[in-house]
């Protein structure tokens, strides 16, 4: 009996010894050794027992592995390899830098590759590089970042002069398009032929179009998720172009060197500045035009080791008008989005990272138009205000766990009708605004059952609540209601709850 007793004891040893081992984390930052800018889906990766992380869109990672000495490997395409031997004894931050790599190879010939799709949860997740898109053919020398969407199965086009894009069938206001975080309601310039994304001020996108995670919500069709570049942390530089239609010219560098930087991207077409001084002041259309430009910006702050700020903001406008002398008629048809992000990155400590954002969005549409004595006004817009908390939780390698939670701040302004003839101006009512607040709050975990099976799984509960003021018309043709008393309208008082809508999404 003491001997079995001594036998199984020998046997449980090493499994209990594996199991009380202490666990240490190595985390940190990887970031481009000439720009300063953090690098995307970098892979870290200890060689001895082949488990690793990817950086997130933050550049941050964080591995945990049992107590011991360990090679890592850090690799991107495109970036020579970084091998650093670390001993695992304690909690470790360690930050690299990775430099760019020119590869020369030998004529290949490619048989066959393996599909991402069977090794990744993100079955429906597409991302770019802007310097990909760059080497397409392109419309008159613009680079344009939804018509290369297109190109991609799933994504399709109603022709050119169409705004949007549509994804498997969905509508164009089905796609949540967010720039830096902040929402961009329309994305074309052009009636449809640009879209407002200027190239150079991008650093990345992913186009999500089906299995949309957890920490997205509010649309049905796809989510396209832009960054934008976060400025040259080592050394000013600029670029530009003179395209037929538009010039664009961009400009980054550090303010304080490794500590923070910035970035401006503008652009704007000019046909209407070449062909004004060859259009007859006289003739019947002068003063007839249109042009569109963009402005991109953005300011990142190191506060710390573990703290960093960012603020970025885009501003854009379509400006059309028509002028008719021989009919006294003009109009003019501008419209546009604004948006700005402030956002804090935080390391908490080595497996957590939070990501604290405040956004504004604002798109107005407002047409104009006069002849003789008449003068008529037609505007709209959608004016957000929203916060976001978000979590990547890693435990460790298995696991990639996010959660957070959003709140917006809606108001609409939908057709807004002003008009007057001489010094008589109509009763049309007066300006609409509709409020309302949207919530959501998620989980997520990206994990793995074993080597060979990965499980995306998570929880999002949605909810929509319309306040007031507000004013409800009712229908009182019922006959069981008596005129005189019946009422005909009800009226809610600001912040009021007139419906709210609540969903859960797993």
């Amino acid at each position: 009996m003491t001997q079995r007793l001594i036998f199984f004891l020998l046997l449980l040893f090493p499994a209990l010894s594996g199991m009380t081992q202490q666990k240490y984390t190595l985390s940190g930052e990887i970031r481009d050794a000439s720009t300063g800018e953090y690098m995307l889906g970098a892979l870290v990766v200890a060689d001895s027992v082949q488990k690793g992380v990817a950086t997130n869109v933050y550049g941050f990672y964080s591995l945990t592995l049992p107590e011991g000495t360990y090679v890592i490997r850090v690799n991107l395409l495109g970036y020579t390899e970084i091998r650093d031997t670390i001993a695992l004894t304690r909690d470790i931050t360690r930050n690299f830098d990775l430099r760019e790599q020119s590869i020369e190879t030998k004529t290949i010939v490619i048989e066959g590759e393996k599909s991402q799709n069977t090794q990744s949860t993100d079955v429906g997740k597409i991302g770019l590089e802007v310097s990909q898109v760059k080497k397409l053919p392109v419309l008159f020398g613009e680079v344009d970042i939804l018509k290369t969407l297109t190109l991609l199965p799933g994504v399709k086009t109603s022709g050119e002069g169409n705004a949007g894009f549509y994804v498997r069938g969905g509508g164009v206001d089905q796609n949540l398009i967010l720039l830096d975080n902040a929402a961009v309601y329309n994305a074309s310039h052009l009636f449809g032929f640009f879209s407002v994304f200027n190239a150079d001020a991008v650093k990345n996108l992913e186009l999500t179009k089906g299995g949309v995670p957890a920490n997205y919500g509010g649309r049905l069709a796809s989510v396209l998720d832009i960054n934008l570049k976060e400025g040259n942390s080592k050394e000013i530089k600029g670029e530009g172009g003179i395209g037929l239609i538009a010039s664009r010219f961009t400009v980054e560098g550090p303010i304080v060197k490794d500590t923070s930087s910035f970035i401006i991207s503008g652009r704007r077409t000019y046909i209407d500045v070449l062909t004004k001084p060859f259009i007859n002041p006289e003739s019947n259309f002068s003063g007839s035009g249109y042009y569109f430009y963009d402005l991109n910006a953005k300011l990142n702050y190191r506060i710390t080791q573990r703290d960093q700020l960012f603020l970025s903001g885009y501003f854009g406008r379509d400006v059309f008008t028509f002028s008719s002398k021989s009919s006294d008629f003009n109009t003019s048809i501008p419209w546009g989005n604004a948006t700005a992000t402030l956002r804090w990155n935080r390391i908490i400590n080595e497996r957590l990272f939070l990501n604290t954002i405040a956004t504004f969005t604002d798109y107005k549409f407002k047409f104009s138009a006069v002849q003789d004595a008449f003068e008529f006004t037609l505007s709209s817009g959608i004016r957000d205000y929203g916060a976001k908390v978000q979590f990547n939780y890693y435990p460790n390698y298995l696991h990639n766990i996010k959660f957070g939670a959003e709140y917006v701040n809606h108001r609409f302004t939908p057709n807004n009708v002003y008009a007057r003839s001489g010094d008589v101006e109509f009763d049309l009512g007066g300006p609409v605004a509709l409020y309302s607040h949207e919530f959501a709050a998620y989980i997520l975990d990206d994990f793995d059952i074993n080597e060979k099976l990965r499980l995306n799984a998570g929880l999002r509960i949605s909810h929509f609540i319309h306040v007031g003021p507000f004013t409800r018309y009712l229908n009182v043709s019922d006959n069981s209601l008596t005129a005189p008393d019946a009422p005909d309208e009800v009226n809610y008082g600001s912040g009021e709850k007139v419906a709210d809508y609540t969903g859960l999404e797993p």
